[in-house]
Protein backbone atom coordinates (compact mmCIF):
# COMPACT_ATOMS: atom_id res chain seq x y z
CA UNK A 1 0.00 0.00 0.00
CA UNK A 2 1.35 3.76 -0.88
CA UNK A 3 0.85 5.80 2.89
CA UNK A 4 1.14 8.94 3.89
CA UNK A 5 2.10 9.37 7.45
CA UNK A 6 1.77 13.37 9.02
CA UNK A 7 4.05 14.05 11.69
CA UNK A 8 7.83 12.74 12.08
CA UNK A 9 7.13 13.07 16.15
CA UNK A 10 8.03 9.61 17.62
CA UNK A 11 4.82 7.98 17.02
CA UNK A 12 5.32 8.57 13.09
CA UNK A 13 8.68 7.78 12.87
CA UNK A 14 7.97 4.00 14.77
CA UNK A 15 4.86 3.68 11.92
CA UNK A 16 7.23 4.87 9.13
CA UNK A 17 10.05 2.24 10.08
CA UNK A 18 7.63 -0.66 10.66
CA UNK A 19 5.60 0.45 7.76
CA UNK A 20 8.50 0.13 5.08
CA UNK A 21 10.05 -2.83 6.71
CA UNK A 22 6.40 -4.59 5.58
CA UNK A 23 7.47 -3.42 1.96
CA UNK A 24 4.79 -0.40 1.93
CA UNK A 25 5.36 2.81 0.27
CA UNK A 26 5.81 5.22 3.04
CA UNK A 27 5.95 8.89 2.39
CA UNK A 28 6.27 10.69 6.13
CA UNK A 29 5.28 14.99 5.92
CA UNK A 30 6.80 17.00 8.53
CA UNK A 31 6.28 21.26 8.62
CA UNK A 32 9.19 21.92 10.46
CA UNK A 33 12.34 22.65 8.43
CA UNK A 34 14.50 19.89 10.12
CA UNK A 35 12.53 16.96 11.66
CA UNK A 36 14.12 16.95 15.23
CA UNK A 37 12.57 15.99 18.74
CA UNK A 38 11.84 19.02 20.97
CA UNK A 39 12.21 17.73 24.93
CA UNK A 40 14.78 16.39 27.36
CA UNK A 41 14.61 12.63 28.55
CA UNK A 42 11.41 10.02 28.86
CA UNK A 43 11.21 7.15 30.35
CA UNK A 44 9.85 3.43 27.97
CA UNK A 45 8.43 0.62 29.90
CA UNK A 46 8.43 -2.73 28.80
CA UNK A 47 4.94 -2.48 26.82
CA UNK A 48 6.89 0.02 24.57
CA UNK A 49 9.39 -2.37 23.92
CA UNK A 50 7.13 -5.50 23.40
CA UNK A 51 5.60 -3.23 20.87
CA UNK A 52 8.84 -2.07 19.42
CA UNK A 53 10.02 -5.81 19.24
CA UNK A 54 6.87 -7.31 17.84
CA UNK A 55 8.22 -4.90 14.57
CA UNK A 56 11.24 -5.16 14.56
CA UNK A 57 12.99 -1.85 16.40
CA UNK A 58 13.53 -3.01 19.63
CA UNK A 59 17.28 -3.39 19.74
CA UNK A 60 17.49 -0.17 17.76
CA UNK A 61 15.98 1.92 20.86
CA UNK A 62 17.69 -0.35 23.51
CA UNK A 63 21.14 0.85 21.86
CA UNK A 64 20.04 4.58 22.66
CA UNK A 65 18.81 3.71 26.36
CA UNK A 66 20.11 3.01 29.70
CA UNK A 67 18.68 0.22 32.71
CA UNK A 68 19.90 2.42 35.24
CA UNK A 69 16.49 3.21 36.10
CA UNK A 70 15.65 0.01 37.11
CA UNK A 71 18.38 -0.95 39.03
CA UNK A 72 18.10 1.94 41.62
CA UNK A 73 15.54 2.93 44.65
CA UNK A 74 12.72 4.73 43.23
CA UNK A 75 9.42 5.53 44.26
CA UNK A 76 8.12 8.69 45.93
CA UNK A 77 9.44 11.12 48.45
CA UNK A 78 8.75 14.31 50.56
CA UNK A 79 10.97 16.90 49.99
CA UNK A 80 12.74 15.94 52.70
CA UNK A 81 13.79 13.08 51.36
CA UNK A 82 11.56 10.90 53.39
CA UNK A 83 10.07 8.54 51.25
CA UNK A 84 6.26 7.70 50.71
CA UNK A 85 6.49 4.74 48.59
CA UNK A 86 10.03 2.97 48.04
CA UNK A 87 10.18 0.24 45.28
CA UNK A 88 13.14 -1.83 45.68
CA UNK A 89 15.90 -1.89 42.55
CA UNK A 90 14.61 -4.37 39.84
CA UNK A 91 11.11 -5.31 41.59
CA UNK A 92 9.13 -2.77 39.12
CA UNK A 93 8.10 -3.35 35.50
CA UNK A 94 11.51 -3.50 33.56
CA UNK A 95 12.13 0.53 32.20
CA UNK A 96 14.26 2.04 30.41
CA UNK A 97 15.38 6.04 29.83
CA UNK A 98 16.95 8.04 27.04
CA UNK A 99 16.87 10.84 25.54
CA UNK A 100 13.88 12.38 23.22
CA UNK A 101 16.55 13.99 20.83
CA UNK A 102 18.74 10.03 20.44
CA UNK A 103 15.55 8.13 20.21
CA UNK A 104 14.51 10.72 17.32
CA UNK A 105 17.90 9.89 15.65
CA UNK A 106 17.93 6.78 16.08
CA UNK A 107 14.37 6.10 14.34
CA UNK A 108 14.77 9.03 11.42
CA UNK A 109 18.45 6.06 11.13
CA UNK A 110 16.01 3.59 9.64
CA UNK A 111 14.07 5.05 7.25
CA UNK A 112 15.35 5.67 3.69
CA UNK A 113 17.14 8.78 1.96
CA UNK A 114 14.25 11.05 0.94
CA UNK A 115 11.19 9.51 2.68
CA UNK A 116 10.62 12.04 5.40
CA UNK A 117 10.03 15.27 3.45
CA UNK A 118 10.97 18.26 5.76
CA UNK A 119 8.85 21.79 5.51
CA UNK A 120 5.55 20.61 4.49
CA UNK A 121 2.56 21.22 5.26
CA UNK A 122 0.34 18.39 4.77
CA UNK A 123 -3.60 18.97 5.27
CA UNK A 124 -6.12 15.68 5.68
CA UNK A 125 -9.26 15.28 3.75
CA UNK A 126 -12.22 16.60 5.01
CA UNK A 127 -14.31 13.49 4.34
CA UNK A 128 -11.88 10.97 5.07
CA UNK A 129 -10.57 9.97 1.48
CA UNK A 130 -6.58 9.06 1.51
CA UNK A 131 -5.35 12.28 0.04
CA UNK A 132 -3.32 14.69 1.69
CA UNK A 133 -2.80 18.54 0.14
CA UNK A 134 0.65 19.26 0.30
CA UNK A 135 1.74 23.00 -0.29
CA UNK A 136 -1.07 23.09 -2.19
CA UNK A 137 -0.79 19.98 -4.49
CA UNK A 138 -2.74 16.73 -3.84
CA UNK A 139 -1.22 13.21 -3.12
CA UNK A 140 -3.07 10.07 -3.26
CA UNK A 141 -2.36 7.37 -1.22
CA UNK A 142 -4.21 4.28 0.18
CA UNK A 143 -4.05 5.24 4.05
CA UNK A 144 -3.61 8.97 6.12
CA UNK A 145 -1.68 8.60 9.20
CA UNK A 146 -2.36 11.22 11.27
CA UNK A 147 0.18 11.40 13.42
CA UNK A 148 0.31 15.17 14.21
CA UNK A 149 0.83 15.94 17.95
CA UNK A 150 -2.24 17.10 20.48
CA UNK A 151 -3.30 20.22 18.69
CA UNK A 152 -3.63 17.73 15.11
CA UNK A 153 -5.16 19.54 12.16
CA UNK A 154 -6.29 16.24 11.00
CA UNK A 155 -8.14 15.50 13.76
CA UNK A 156 -10.14 18.83 13.40
CA UNK A 157 -10.18 18.36 9.99
CA UNK A 158 -11.56 14.93 10.60
CA UNK A 159 -14.35 16.18 13.02
CA UNK A 160 -13.10 14.55 15.97
CA UNK A 161 -11.68 16.89 17.46
CA UNK A 162 -13.28 18.05 21.69
CA UNK A 163 -10.51 20.86 22.58
CA UNK A 164 -7.40 20.50 24.94
CA UNK A 165 -7.43 21.58 28.54
CA UNK A 166 -4.89 23.01 30.49
CA UNK A 167 -4.04 20.67 33.66
CA UNK A 168 -3.60 23.12 36.02
CA UNK A 169 0.30 22.64 35.94
CA UNK A 170 3.51 23.78 34.40
CA UNK A 171 6.79 22.17 33.99
CA UNK A 172 10.97 22.47 33.77
CA UNK A 173 12.53 19.98 32.38
CA UNK A 174 16.94 19.60 32.22
CA UNK A 175 19.65 17.63 31.04
CA UNK A 176 22.64 17.51 32.88
CA UNK A 177 26.11 15.85 33.52
CA UNK A 178 25.50 13.45 36.63
CA UNK A 179 28.79 14.68 37.89
CA UNK A 180 28.69 12.05 40.91
CA UNK A 181 25.06 13.21 41.62
CA UNK A 182 23.20 10.15 41.61
CA UNK A 183 23.67 7.23 44.05
CA UNK A 184 21.59 4.40 43.79
CA UNK A 185 18.55 6.47 44.45
CA UNK A 186 15.78 7.95 41.73
CA UNK A 187 11.79 8.94 41.30
CA UNK A 188 10.01 11.85 42.15
CA UNK A 189 9.78 13.86 45.35
CA UNK A 190 6.25 15.39 46.27
CA UNK A 191 5.52 18.57 47.92
CA UNK A 192 2.41 20.91 47.99
CA UNK A 193 1.94 22.14 44.42
CA UNK A 194 5.20 21.20 43.29
CA UNK A 195 7.07 18.03 42.41
CA UNK A 196 10.44 17.34 41.12
CA UNK A 197 11.80 14.07 39.24
CA UNK A 198 14.98 12.71 39.20
CA UNK A 199 16.04 10.20 35.51
CA UNK A 200 19.06 8.70 35.01
CA UNK A 201 20.41 8.44 31.35
CA UNK A 202 22.69 6.91 28.93
CA UNK A 203 26.61 8.35 29.27
CA UNK A 204 26.31 9.48 32.38
CA UNK A 205 23.53 12.17 32.60
CA UNK A 206 20.70 12.66 34.59
CA UNK A 207 16.94 13.96 33.31
CA UNK A 208 15.40 16.15 35.87
CA UNK A 209 11.90 17.72 35.81
CA UNK A 210 10.29 20.24 38.02
CA UNK A 211 6.27 20.84 38.04
CA UNK A 212 4.64 23.50 39.73
CA UNK A 213 0.58 23.93 39.75
CA UNK A 214 0.10 27.53 38.32
CA UNK A 215 -1.72 29.41 35.95
CA UNK A 216 -2.07 28.81 32.24
CA UNK A 217 1.10 30.97 30.83
CA UNK A 218 2.32 32.42 33.91
CA UNK A 219 5.16 34.63 33.94
CA UNK A 220 7.88 33.80 36.78
CA UNK A 221 10.40 35.85 35.84
CA UNK A 222 14.01 34.68 35.98
CA UNK A 223 13.04 30.91 35.98
CA UNK A 224 16.50 29.48 36.89
CA UNK A 225 16.38 31.73 40.10
CA UNK A 226 12.69 30.73 40.74
CA UNK A 227 13.18 27.24 40.32
CA UNK A 228 16.53 27.21 42.73
CA UNK A 229 14.52 29.34 45.34
CA UNK A 230 11.36 27.11 44.90
CA UNK A 231 13.09 23.75 45.37
CA UNK A 232 16.57 24.75 47.02
CA UNK A 233 15.65 23.48 49.94
CA UNK A 234 14.55 20.21 48.67
CA UNK A 235 16.80 16.44 49.43
CA UNK A 236 19.66 15.96 47.54
CA UNK A 237 20.83 15.73 45.02
CA UNK A 238 18.39 18.34 44.21
CA UNK A 239 19.76 21.76 44.22
CA UNK A 240 22.73 20.17 42.49
CA UNK A 241 21.12 19.40 39.94
CA UNK A 242 19.41 22.91 39.36
CA UNK A 243 22.96 24.46 39.92
CA UNK A 244 24.64 22.11 37.23
CA UNK A 245 21.91 22.98 34.30
CA UNK A 246 22.93 25.38 32.22
CA UNK A 247 20.08 28.00 31.32
CA UNK A 248 20.50 27.04 27.65
CA UNK A 249 19.44 23.54 28.65
CA UNK A 250 15.96 24.65 30.56
CA UNK A 251 13.02 23.75 29.09
CA UNK A 252 9.49 25.35 29.87
CA UNK A 253 5.97 23.29 28.88
CA UNK A 254 2.37 23.85 30.21
CA UNK A 255 0.80 20.57 30.57
CA UNK A 256 -1.89 19.54 28.44
CA UNK A 257 -3.86 16.49 27.63
CA UNK A 258 -7.29 16.17 25.17
CA UNK A 259 -9.90 17.25 26.74
CA UNK A 260 -12.18 14.76 26.11
CA UNK A 261 -11.36 11.93 23.84
CA UNK A 262 -12.10 11.64 19.85
CA UNK A 263 -15.50 9.69 19.43
CA UNK A 264 -13.55 7.40 16.90
CA UNK A 265 -9.59 7.38 15.89
CA UNK A 266 -10.47 6.20 12.18
CA UNK A 267 -12.37 8.78 9.76
CA UNK A 268 -12.45 6.75 6.34
CA UNK A 269 -9.24 5.66 5.19
CA UNK A 270 -7.74 8.26 8.07
CA UNK A 271 -6.53 7.06 11.28
CA UNK A 272 -5.42 9.14 14.60
CA UNK A 273 -1.91 7.89 16.00
CA UNK A 274 -0.01 8.55 19.24
CA UNK A 275 -0.81 12.27 20.66
CA UNK A 276 -3.29 13.18 17.92
CA UNK A 277 -5.55 10.18 19.09
CA UNK A 278 -5.13 10.71 22.84
CA UNK A 279 -2.43 13.20 24.09
CA UNK A 280 -2.42 12.79 27.84
CA UNK A 281 -0.69 14.24 30.99
CA UNK A 282 2.92 12.36 31.51
CA UNK A 283 2.22 11.70 34.97
CA UNK A 284 1.79 7.71 34.38
CA UNK A 285 4.89 8.16 31.71
CA UNK A 286 3.22 6.77 29.29
CA UNK A 287 3.14 9.17 26.44
CA UNK A 288 5.70 8.21 24.02
CA UNK A 289 4.87 4.54 25.14
CA UNK A 290 1.27 4.64 23.67
CA UNK A 291 2.46 6.49 20.59
CA UNK A 292 4.95 3.34 20.22
CA UNK A 293 1.57 0.73 20.95
CA UNK A 294 -0.10 2.78 18.27
CA UNK A 295 2.15 2.51 15.87
CA UNK A 296 3.06 -1.24 16.19
CA UNK A 297 -0.54 -1.99 16.45
CA UNK A 298 -1.50 -0.55 13.09
CA UNK A 299 1.44 -2.28 11.71
CA UNK A 300 0.60 -5.42 12.89
CA UNK A 301 -2.78 -5.41 11.83
CA UNK A 302 -2.09 -4.36 8.20
CA UNK A 303 0.26 -7.19 8.00
CA UNK A 304 -2.01 -9.69 9.08
CA UNK A 305 -5.59 -8.29 7.85
CA UNK A 306 -7.16 -9.19 4.77
CA UNK A 307 -8.46 -6.23 4.07
CA UNK A 308 -7.30 -2.64 5.38
CA UNK A 309 -10.85 -1.45 6.38
CA UNK A 310 -10.93 -4.39 9.00
CA UNK A 311 -7.33 -3.50 10.04
CA UNK A 312 -8.92 0.01 10.84
CA UNK A 313 -11.86 -1.32 12.54
CA UNK A 314 -9.72 -3.22 14.90
CA UNK A 315 -7.34 -1.11 15.50
CA UNK A 316 -9.98 2.03 16.13
CA UNK A 317 -11.32 -0.74 18.42
CA UNK A 318 -8.17 -2.04 20.58
CA UNK A 319 -6.81 1.35 20.66
CA UNK A 320 -9.54 3.64 22.21
CA UNK A 321 -9.88 0.93 25.03
CA UNK A 322 -6.51 0.89 26.05
CA UNK A 323 -5.91 4.46 25.42
CA UNK A 324 -9.09 5.62 27.69
CA UNK A 325 -7.96 3.59 30.39
CA UNK A 326 -4.16 5.16 30.69
CA UNK A 327 -5.44 8.91 29.94
CA UNK A 328 -7.77 8.68 32.93
CA UNK A 329 -5.25 7.08 35.04
CA UNK A 330 -2.75 9.59 33.96
CA UNK A 331 -5.02 12.87 34.72
CA UNK A 332 -6.18 11.16 37.52
CA UNK A 333 -2.35 10.42 38.67
CA UNK A 334 -1.33 14.59 38.26
CA UNK A 335 -4.19 15.25 40.47
CA UNK A 336 -3.08 13.09 43.20
CA UNK A 337 0.64 14.25 43.15
CA UNK A 338 -0.12 18.18 42.99
CA UNK A 339 -2.33 18.48 45.68
CA UNK A 340 -2.03 21.76 47.15
CA UNK A 341 -3.75 22.37 50.11
CA UNK A 342 -2.25 21.37 53.57
CA UNK A 343 -5.43 19.02 54.11
CA UNK A 344 -5.13 17.25 50.88
CA UNK A 345 -1.39 16.82 50.94
CA UNK A 346 -1.45 15.26 54.37
CA UNK A 347 -4.27 12.87 53.48
CA UNK A 348 -2.49 11.97 50.28
CA UNK A 349 1.44 11.12 52.47
CA UNK A 350 -0.57 9.22 54.90
CA UNK A 351 -2.00 7.12 52.39
CA UNK A 352 0.92 7.06 49.81
CA UNK A 353 2.91 5.46 52.74
CA UNK A 354 -0.31 3.46 54.06
CA UNK A 355 0.50 1.99 50.62
CA UNK A 356 2.75 -1.58 50.18
CA UNK A 357 5.63 -1.41 47.83
CA UNK A 358 4.03 -4.68 46.46
CA UNK A 359 0.94 -2.90 45.88
CA UNK A 360 2.75 0.13 44.13
CA UNK A 361 4.58 -2.62 41.62
CA UNK A 362 1.38 -4.43 40.87
CA UNK A 363 -0.23 -1.26 39.82
CA UNK A 364 2.67 -0.28 37.73
CA UNK A 365 2.31 -3.67 35.82
CA UNK A 366 -0.87 -3.54 34.73
CA UNK A 367 -0.45 0.10 32.92
CA UNK A 368 3.16 -1.13 31.27
CA UNK A 369 1.02 -4.35 29.57
CA UNK A 370 0.12 -5.01 26.13
CA UNK A 371 -0.91 -6.90 23.80
CA UNK A 372 -0.37 -7.91 20.49
CA UNK A 373 -3.66 -7.75 18.29
CA UNK A 374 -5.66 -11.31 18.47
CA UNK A 375 -4.54 -13.63 15.78
CA UNK A 376 -0.72 -12.44 16.20
CA UNK A 377 1.32 -14.82 17.86
CA UNK A 378 5.11 -13.86 19.23
CA UNK A 379 6.02 -16.20 16.90
CA UNK A 380 4.93 -14.22 13.56
CA UNK A 381 6.41 -11.32 14.56
CA UNK A 382 9.64 -9.93 13.39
Amino acid sequence: MRIGIIGAGIGGLVAAAGLQADGHDVTVYERRDAPAAVGAGLTLFVNAFAALDAIGLGDTVRAVSADALGRMRSGQRRPSGRWLVSVPPGSGPAVRSLHRAELHSALLARLPAGMVRAGSTAQADPGGAPVVTVDGALERFDLVVAADGIRSGARRTWGLDRGVRYAGYTAWRGVTASRGHLADEAGEAWGAGARFGIVPLPDDRVYWFAVLTAAEGADFGDEPAMLRERFGGWHAPIPALLDATPTSALLRHDIHDLAALPPRCVAGRGVLLGDAAHAMTPDLGQGAGQAIEDAATLVLLLRHAGAPDAALREYDRLRRRRARTLWHGSRLAGRVAQASSPAAVATRDVLMRAMPAGAAVRAAARVARWQEPQGVSPGESR
